[in-house]
């Protein structure tokens, strides 16, 4: 292999993981830094950060090239995907299922520093990532399976900390599912059209018209999720300044998407990551003052 082949390979795989466009680990990172926070009282072990840290970026990688190799079909059809590394036809998809498989041994190899409820959990974690891209075929809801999905990272993480999953993890659990759900279907609606066209199931096709207010409705939903885990853990003002902050910007996100323009519904989507920043700066500045 020469060297421009090899630069060529490095390109391609930086494609297929989507190492190119990090808002999807920032998005997954984020609730994982929640729970990792509230789990040790705002003082995480560093071993554990580490692992969590590395194995977002791990996981989130091996999930779009697993997603990439199940819609290696629909993709070629989709003008936003069609230049995906397997779509065009750079990529094999066994060399793809390889890398798959690489990605995931990474992520066990971080997994196995931790305690054994960490590593039994972390099995169920790959499974609900691995299945995940073929809920779309199966199923209205494949947004809310993602968020099943990345959003076990909570759990796991309160697992790592405490060797136990006291019940606000679950709470933060919830409200991570729904705010997954709530950014992709807004990710969705710009793919609406094409998913239309060539039969595969979203949220945003599942809601209609109604999409705009059950979003709203599960924001709403999800910032009192987010007041009870306050209340269970028994947050100041801080922590409450950063869920207003997470409140103005869900309404920046509902006038975003308000006409369903495919690019604000983009730039919406990619709101999100501020949203978990505010939830995060308000539980970090809770732990300091």
């Amino acid at each position: 292999m020469t060297k421009e082949q090899l630069l060529d390979r490095v390109r391609q795989y930086t494609f297929l993981t989507r190492l190119d466009r990090p808002i999807g680990i920032l998005i997954l990172l984020w609730p994982a830094l929640w729970a990792l926070w509230i789990a040790s009282d705002g003082k995480p072990d560093g071993l554990v950060l580490t692992v969590f840290c590395l194995g977002v970026v791990f996981m989130r990688s091996a999930g779009c090239v697993i997603n990439d190799y199940a819609d290696r079909d629909f993709d070629p059809h989709v003008e936003r995907t069609k230049q995906r590394p397997i779509a065009a036809g750079k990529v094999r998809p066994k060399e793809a299922l390889v890398v798959f498989v690489v990605l995931c041994l990474c992520a066990f190899a971080l997994v196995l520093l931790l305690n054994i409820y960490t590593i039994m959990l972390s099995f169920v974690g790959a499974f609900l990532a691995a299945s995940y891209p073929f809920m779309k075929r199966y199923t209205q809801l494949p947004q809310a399976y993602l968020g099943i999905a990345f959003g076990w990272a909570v759990p796991m993480a309160f697992a790592a900390q405490l060797n136990t999953i006291p019940p606000v993890a679950w709470v933060l659990y919830l409200a991570v599912i729904l705010w997954a759900l709530v950014y992709d279907t807004m990710y969705a609606m710009v793919d609406k059209d094409d998913d239309l066209k060539i039969g595969v199931k979203s949220t945003a096709i599942l809601f209609g018209n109604y999409d705009r207010h059950i979003m709203a409705l599960l924001q709403l939903v999800i910032l009192g999720l987010l007041i009870q885990v306050g209340l269970m853990m028994q947050f100041g003002s801080a922590y409450y300044l950063g869920l207003t902050a997470a409140a103005g910007l869900s309404l920046y996100q509902q006038k975003l998407i308000f006409y369903r323009d495919k690019k604000l519904c983009f730039q919406a989507f990619l709101n999100n990551n501020w949203l978990g920043l505010a939830v995060f700066c308000g539980i970090l500045m809770d732990y300091s003052l």
